[in-house]
């Protein structure tokens, strides 16, 4: 699978987006990084979890690479929508 990176930049010029190393973030100014998610393992259910920061579960499956994929393309939905 090819990795993407989505940068969206807002009107008043900063950007927004997964953080990846697959761009040298650093090279365009200070960063201020702030996690969208956590992805757990839930014992009772036997399956991975996308949790946002406050704990509510917002995507469960089998393994954590699939989680880790809906998680990019969420939040990369998320940051376009938020460029407007």
């Amino acid at each position: 699978m090819k990795e993407e990176a989505v940068l969206v930049f807002r009107p008043d010029g900063r950007a927004v987006g997964l953080y990846t190393e697959l761009i040298d973030l650093s090279a365009i100014g200070n960063l201020t990084i702030q996690r969208a998610s956590n992805i757990e393992f839930d014992n009772r259910l036997q399956a991975w979890r996308v949790k946002d920061m406050k704990g509510f579960a917002m995507f469960t499956a089998p393994t954590r690479q699939q989680c880790v994929d809906w998680e990019k393309l969420h939040f990369a939905w998320v940051a376009e929508s938020m460029a407007g």
